[in-house]
């Protein structure tokens, strides 16, 4: 993982992103020696959260107080 100063970063932004779009590599920015920011390249990934993806798949119970009968208690197991 390399470091650059920030002020060599705002001269040569757009090369540096070039470059990392390339090599897939993290670059960390300092300032007066001292880590300020991470430039890391964009991943697309199909795994992304999809807000409301998994709703279809909860089950609402209307009387969660009564117990389980002796069959379900046995799938819960």
């Amino acid at each position: 993982m390399k470091t650059i100063a920030v002020s060599i970063f705002k001269t040569t932004a757009l090369k540096i992103i070039d470059e990392i779009s390339k090599s897939h590599e993290h670059i960390i920015i300092t300032k007066r020696g001292k880590a300020v920011a991470k430039l890391i390249p964009y991943q697309s990934s199909t795994n992304e959260a999809i807000p409301g993806k998994l709703s279809s798949a909860l089950v609402e119970e209307k009387d969660i107080i009564t117990p389980l009968g002796p069959e379900l208690w046995e799938v819960c197991k």
